[in-house]
């Protein structure tokens, strides 16, 4: 999997403790705001409330990432789901762009599946066509938050994307980490860079840069 940067005391050890103090303290004191949006979401949204999809973490070792869900299951006369933009609810939208979705990840960053800052796990059916820079992504746990997401989110380019994801593995520090957490949650704030199909965008990207080598 590339060629792995050495890691330091902070991310070997210190990192997981603030992971597991941070995540604590939070679900504690926003347990309320956990109850509303999930009886909001059953509500507006549908059952389940939870959206469950197996990602990547560290080593690529595959878990499953929890979400609040953000779409309907409206499907057409044939059964079959409707384009995401239509079942992207004025709700669900909000919940994106205050990244409330995101909360249930709490669980898996105390279960050590992720961290509060680190590359965003992506789908599992890309694992195949990471070049080995790319995959320096996964020598870390997944993040929460991450420092292409405290730097444009969803609206800048997969390449930017992967140069901030190996970039912040190889200055992986606790001031690192700290600026990531101010600048995501001024960019959140600010509701900068949310874009609908970003994970799907990723299938264009990599064909283009296939060819591009053919």
């Amino acid at each position: 999997m590339g060629n792995k940067k050495k890691q330091g005391i902070y991310a070997l050890f210190i990192k997981r403790i603030i992971d597991i103090l941070i995540s604590l303290v939070i679900l504690i004191c926003f347990c309320w705001l956990y109850i509303i949006v999930a009886v909001l979401v059953r509500v507006k949204l549908g059952s389940p409330v939870l959206f469950k999809q197996p990602r990547p973490g560290k080593d690529e070792k595959i878990f499953n990432m929890y979400k609040f869900r953000t779409m309907t299951d409206e499907r057409d006369e044939n059964g079959n789901l409707l384009p995401d933009e239509v079942r992207l609810t004025k709700f669900g939208s909000f919940l994106r762009k205050t990244s409330l979705d995101e909360i249930p990840e709490l669980f898996c960053i105390l279960k050590g599946d992720m961290s509060i800052v680190g590359p965003r796990p992506l789908l599992v059916k890309y694992l195949p066509y990471y070049n080995d820079r790319e995959k320096l992504r996964h020598s870390v746990r997944p993040g929460l938050t991450g420092y292409a997401q405290a730097h444009g989110r969803n609206a800048i380019s997969w390449e930017k994307k992967f140069e901030y994801d190996i970039y912040y593995v190889e200055h992986l520090t606790f001031v690192t980490d700290v600026k990531v957490i101010i600048d995501t949650v001024k960019t959140v704030l600010s509701h900068d860079g949310v874009v609908l199909n970003a994970l799907e965008d990723f299938d264009e990207y990599r064909k283009k840069q296939m060819e591009a080598k053919s």
